[in-house]
């Protein structure tokens, strides 16, 4: 294998740190987190918990 075609091989999809109903909170190898998908209800118990357990944390919502 060339290393030239190794970055366009390496995605990123993240490692899932918690889930909450359809709503999944994910980090990125580069740090960032990032709270993907589910209900508004699913993403308001994400957001309290975060509060709770990641309170230094900063969350990029994403919407699906």
């Amino acid at each position: 294998m060339k290393l030239t075609n190794l970055p366009a091989q390496i995605t990123d999809r993240g490692e899932t740190l918690a889930q909450f109903g359809k709503a999944r909170l994910v980090k990125h190898f580069d740090g960032k987190l990032e709270l993907v998908g589910g209900t508004e209800d699913d993403r308001q118990n994400a957001r309290e918990w975060i509060s709770m357990f990641l309170h230094e944390a900063v969350v990029r919502e994403v919407q699906p």
